[in-house]
């Protein structure tokens, strides 16, 4: 998927796109030289008023960019995490925006079922309720698709917060162990494991830490049961929410098995 996060706009709940503000190429060029010669990024001074790209005037720096001088610094790769508010008029962010109805300030979000955790749910969450959290946009139009979700004829996005998927016997953290558990089984199909520490930090293991591709097979995910619960959107309007919502109540054995008929 790609990542998202949900913070106010212009005083209301909006949804906001990762964008990372990046080195221009003359910038760049003189990082990687630096890098080399002394096998590290450390020491390197960057010009932040002329080594970087432009950003939308709307771009605010991710929390955990550290400053210098009330300004954002790079991480080791030069990158700067940061976020743009997701607009419907932009249409570079039409499928980010397909998962939103800032009208109703609801997301169409997928998570565990409160009375489940073994099935999942698609449900239209209020905005507010998901202010200053980080979520993940999956669908037929992101990053391949791994999920299966939608069609090219029906295209098919959704949010999914991060945490909300909880690993309950995760394997020890041991690089062989670890291996193992990827490569053994229907549990082991996901992208990756992601460790909340009690003091905040955040721990990931991606499969390519392991030197395994991804998507293999099929995702765990995409293989879940899943039940509809989006109401109260006009069937008319032609939004995924309207239409989602002629599936309210309905449920599929496997997520990739849903299927919204225009």
């Amino acid at each position: 998927g790609t990542c998202c996060y949900v913070t106010l706009y212009q005083g209301e709940p909006y949804l906001w796109a990762r964008l990372d503000r990046k080195p221009n190429k003359q910038a760049e060029k003189r990082f990687k030289r630096h890098r080399r010669s002394q096998q590290s990024c450390e020491e390197f001074s960057w010009n932040v008023e002329e080594d970087f790209k432009s950003v939308p005037e709307t771009w605010i720096p991710a929390h955990r960019v550290k400053r210098h001088d009330g300004h954002p610094v790079p991480d080791e790769h030069g990158h700067t995490p940061g976020w743009v508010p997701v607009e419907k008029s932009n249409k570079q962010y039409c499928w980010h925006a397909s998962a939103v109805d800032y009208e109703a300030r609801a997301a169409l979000v997928l998570r565990p079922s409160a009375g489940d955790e073994n099935m999942l749910e698609i449900t239209a969450v209020p905005l507010d309720h998901l202010q200053e959290q980080t979520l993940e946009l999956i669908g037929t139009n992101v990053n391949a698709n791994p999920y299966k979700l939608g069609s090219k004829k029906q295209p098919v996005h959704c949010l999914v917060p991060h945490g909300s998927i909880v690993l309950r016997k995760p394997p020890p953290v041991d690089f062989q162990q670890l291996l193992c558990w990827f490569q053994g089984g229907l549990e082991g199909q996901v992208e990756g494991i992601v460790w909340h520490c009690g003091d905040g930090t955040l721990i990931k293991v991606h499969r390519h830490h392991l030197g395994l591709k991804w998507p293999d097979g099929d995702p765990r995910l995409s293989n879940r049961p899943v039940v509809v619960r989006v109401e109260g959107h006009s069937r008319h309007s032609g939004c995924l929410f309207a239409l989602f919502s002629t599936l309210n109540g309905r449920g599929f054995r496997r997520l990739q098995d849903v299927a919204i008929n225009m």
